[in-house]
């Protein structure tokens, strides 16, 4: 197991531009080592029967067929339109 010591918590704090404070430093290089050591419980595991997974439940295809339909016609989609000119909305200019 590697062990992560408190220059690397301040060195990676400076990388990011952040501080730390003593106790914060102590508080977050303990749980960095507590999170390192939990992994290493977890690569002790004998995992050789467990297949691979991206996602811990089956995903099955969630999209709908692709029907062509027709919803409203121009004049209904401009009707509660704030503006409109030639059968378009008519949005103010931004560039």
């Amino acid at each position: 197991m590697s062990n992560v010591s408190g220059k690397d918590v301040e060195h990676v704090a400076m990388l990011a531009r952040l501080e730390f404070s003593a106790e914060e430093v102590e508080e977050f290089t303990k749980q960095l080592n507590d999170i390192l050591g939990y992994m290493d419980k977890l690569n002790q595991l004998d995992i050789s029967g467990v297949e691979p997974t991206a996602h811990v439940l089956g995903i099955d295809n969630v999209m709908r067929e692709d029907i062509t339909r027709k919803y409203f016609d121009n004049k209904t989609a401009l009707k509660n339109a704030p503006d409109k000119e030639d059968g378009m909305f008519k949005v103010p200019k931004i560039v």
